[in-house]
């Protein structure tokens, strides 16, 4: 656990994603197991040997707690948004039976996480956010590539506890680093989703 936790193993066995609660599953795991090596990995580079001692400071605590959670937020709007867009391609889906159906995929992970008491006062607004970004969704237009991943590279950069010179000077890298890590997970999803099962399409 302790290597997933920092980034150094796969987050998880890969199980076959057939109905809205294993895609649900997957998408709120995956999206943990990205926010979490992507944040902790760049707060590791930046800090280098004294990455240890950061956690020791009670105020840069409260602020990884804060990151962490809108970089999930941000996380799980990407890969919900790609999921639908794969969805929505498989032979004879409706977009609007595929937009119902992520709309309350991301509804329920958001309940089930509720308002974390260490996540700061920005949390509800930003969850909002993801919902209306569900709702607003083009499911036809998303491509199976990068494109959809645009909000978390992007939340790495705001939320991160890096003084903001540092941040410019890391934004291409760190931007391009989130970029890298999606890339596996978006196979494993290929690899796994069953889109005509999930949308309950007879073959």
């Amino acid at each position: 656990m302790l290597l997933e936790y920092v980034g150094l193993a796969r987050p998880m066995r890969l199980d076959p994603v057939h109905d809205a609660a294993s895609l649900a599953h997957f998408v709120q795991t995956r999206a943990s197991f990205i926010a979490q090596t992507s944040l902790y990995g760049y707060l590791r580079t930046r800090a280098g040997m004294r990455y240890p001692e950061l956690f020791d400071d009670d105020p840069f605590v409260v602020g990884i707690n804060i990151a962490k959670w809108h970089v999930w937020l941000d996380c799980m709007s990407d890969l919900a948004v790609y999921a639908g867009g794969l969805l929505a391609r498989a032979p004879g889906a409706s977009t609007m039976e595929v937009g119902a159906l992520m709309q309350n995929l991301v509804a329920g992970i958001l309940e089930g996480t509720g308002a974390p008491p260490d996540a700061g006062d920005e949390f509800a607004a930003h969850a909002q956010q993801v919902r209306q970004r569900m709702a607003a969704c083009d499911w036809q237009a998303v491509e199976d590539g990068d494109q959809a991943f645009s909000a978390s590279p992007a939340a790495l950069v705001r939320w991160a506890p890096v003084v903001d010179e540092f941040k410019q000077l890391d934004e291409g890298i760190v931007t391009n680093s989130v970029r890298f890590r999606w890339q596996e997970v978006r196979r494993d999803l290929r690899r796994c989703l069953d889109a005509p099962a999930v949308l309950g399409i007879a073959r």
